[in-house]
This record gives C-alpha cells, sequence and structure tokens, in this order.
C-alpha cells in the first residue's frame, strides 16, 4: 500500500537515476545514482546538479518536494480527479508525503521521468470515446457524479490545468485532447484552434494541432520524440522552484533561464516573442507551469509553446513584465534587453505580434 513507502526510485529509460526518500524534518531528499553520476545528466540543473551527495528539499514552496518532481504530479483537473477516486478509497490526499504521491503517478505522468514501486488507483478497464469523455467529465467537474472520476484519471497523463484533457493515440500520432469545462461556450474547441493559428502567424513556435470530431481541440505530444520514446521535461516552476499559487515569476528570470539552459540566442527571442503575444493577445494564465524546456540529444531547448488560450480572467499577468502585471511595450523592451536582446530588435518583435493579433 502507498501509504507505507517512505523511498521510491526515480527512473529514466529503465535506469535509475536516483532515490528520493523522506528526511527527518518531513522534506524529501534526493541522492543520484552512482552509475547516473558516471552516465547520465542533471534532471534539474539549479537545484540537483549532477554531483554526489544528498539533497534536501525546503519546504516552501512545494511542501518538502523539489519541484522537479512536483512537475510529475498532477495539477488542476488531474489532482481535481486524483483526489476524488482516493477519497473513494478512503484516502485524504492531504495527508499523502511527496514520495507517497509519486509512487501513485508511477509510471502514467507524462515526460520521461518515472517512479518504482507503483501504487496502482482507480480503475482502467473501459476505454472511452472522447464524446463520452466529455460527458464523464462535465457529470465529475459540476458534481453530479464521482462515478467516472477513476476512468478519467487514468487517460488524463495526470495532466494539469483547469479544463479536462485526455491522451489520445492514432495513425497520426499521440496527442493532448482538451475537452470543454462547465464554464466553457460550446464552441471552446474551435476558439483555441483559431487562437493557435493566431499565435503561429504572429511567428510563435507551437505544437501541430488539429480539431477532432470537429470540436475537440488536441495539440501532438512533444513528450514524445519522433519514434515514441519519452523525453525529458522541465517546466520553468520545476526548474526555478517557482510556484503558481500565488504566481510570482517575472518573465526577467524566465528569459534568464532559457539562455542560461539553452544557450540559445534564438531560443532567448522565441520566449521574448511569446512575452509579447501573450500580452497583446490577451493570454493572462501564463503560469510558471506554461512555460518548458525539453532534455534531448544531450542538450536543453525550447519546448513548443502550449496551454495558449484568450484568458483575460486574472485581470493581469500571471508571470510580470518587468515586474508590472500590466506592462508597457518599454516594460518588455527592458526586459528584452536585460537578456542582450538589442532594442531595435525588440521593437522589430513587438511590431510584428501587433500586426498579427490586431484582428483579434
Amino acid at each position: 500500500m502507498f501509504k507505507n513507502i517512505q523511498y521510491i526510485s526515480v527512473m529514466y529509460h529503465g535506469r535509475k537515476v536516483g532515490t528520493l526518500s523522506m528526511g527527518n524534518h518531513s522534506c524529501c531528499q534526493f541522492e543520484y545514482d552512482r552509475t547516473w553520476l558516471r552516465e547520465g545528466f542533471s534532471i534539474s540543473p539549479l537545484h540537483l546538479p549532477l554531483k554526489a551527495g544528498l539533497f534536501t528539499a525546503d519546504w516552501q514552496p512545494f511542501n518538502g518536494n523539489f519541484g522537479i518532481f512536483e512537475d510529475s504530479l498532477p495539477g488542476g483537473y488531474g489532482e481535481h480527479l486524483l483526489r476524488k477516486v482516493l477519497r473513494h478509497e478512503g484516502v485524504d490526499y492531504n495527508s499523502l508525503t511527496p514520495v507517497q504521491r509519486l509512487s501513485i503517478v508511477g509510471g502514467s505522468g507524462m515526460g520521461a521521468l518515472y517512479y518504482v514501486p507503483e501504487s496502482k488507483v482507480g480503475n482502467n478497464a473501459s476505454r472511452l470515446t472522447l464524446d463520452e469523455m466529455q460527458t464523464l467529465a462535465l457529470e465529475v467537474l459540476s458534481e453530479r457524479s464521482d462515478e467516472g472520476a477513476s476512468l478519467l484519471l487514468m487517460g488524463s497523463g495526470n495532466s494539469g490545468g483547469v479544463r479536462p484533457k485526455c491522451l489520445y493515440s492514432d495513425e497520426t500520432g499521440h496527442w493532448l485532447v482538451k475537452f470543454r469545462h462547465t464554464f466553457d461556450p460550446m464552441d471552446i474547441g474551435q476558439q483555441e484552434y483559431r487562437y493557435n493559428e493566431l499565435a503561429r502567424k504572429a511567428g510563435i513556435v507551437v505544437p501541430e494541432f488539429r480539431l477532432m470530431e470537429g470540436k475537440y481541440f488536441a495539440t501532438k505530444r512533444f513528450d514524445l520524440d519522433e519514434h515514441g520514446e519519452r523525453l525529458h521535461v522541465a517546466t520553468a516552476s520545476g526548474l526555478l522552484n517557482e510556484p503558481i499559487t500565488p504566481p510570482k515569476m517575472d518573465y526577467y528570470s524566465l528569459l534568464q533561464l532559457t539562455g542560461y539552459l539553452t544557450q540559445s540566442s534564438e531560443a532567448v527571442e522565441q520566449q521574448f516573442r511569446r512575452m509579447v503575444f501573450n500580452h497583446y493577445a490577451h493570454n493572462y494564465d501564463d503560469h510558471a507551469r506554461n512555460f518548458s524546456f525539453i532534455y534531448r540529444n544531450d542538450c536543453w531547448v525550447l519546448a513548443p509553446a502550449y496551454d495558449l488560450t484568450n484568458d483575460q480572467t486574472l485581470g493581469e499577468h500571471a508571470t510580470t513584465i518587468n515586474f508590472r502585471g500590466l506592462p508597457t511595450d518599454e516594460d518588455m523592451i527592458t526586459v528584452g534587453m536585460s537578456t542582450k536582446i538589442p532594442r531595435p530588435r525588440c521593437q522589430q518583435i513587438i511590431n510584428e505580434v501587433k500586426a498579427a493579433v490586431k484582428l483579434l
């Protein structure tokens, strides 16, 4: 039973990365495996550099967990489902340690890291159509029924975010499909499709996307390579140990992180362009878990942009721009220049994005 688990092995493609355990003060401790130290890479360069010794997590901001492993845990919709499933089994999610929660994730999460021993919860006995998934999701989210929570959890890939999601594979590849929430308009899928078209016109690198059955917005999974092998993916939240509740990251930190990890001026410019797009296309849900990096071919690269929506419900940006939630062009230029993007280039990118989104 997962409630008795005090340590787990962190795994990557059948190889042991290290051991994660609970320390004496309710905080996680992690140590790289000796073989991994010789042959592997740092899974989190800022907080878990590739060196021998025992790392101890701070209590804040993730209740004693390391940010990189917090990435593996479900958030938002996924956590909502898991809480329901555990409640049905008589378990309070809040009583579980990070190690116990990660054992429940096991190998069902996104990205390449997985955890053993794995603790199975819920039931994955049935496969549902997309329409059935949508109906079940609305039933659960409206609190009319909890009967579908287990099936929805198994199909979600422990995804985060507010809107329901599921993993889907067909002859064209592997996809993440999004469904309508109870408060969403009926055409939310079509709206997100058009929004991503707009982002692409503004020069934003996005995953391949499509509408399934004419109504469900889907993006191709970027945590898998062209052969279907899992890739190590880390969010800015996980790498910087930045929480999203409350959000407090600034784009200055994000651009600095991008340059440090990727060593690519093109990646920094792309991240700057996303900042400008998020502002002028009114995507205020730009928190630290909505920016990711991928480790492949022995280096870090910027992941495609995802979870792009016209969302002004927060009133201002989740990630501040020059420490302002409602910035000016000069604030954006200040952030860009602080990461060695020349002022004329900053202004050029701003003008290009403005031209692309002017019809929004």
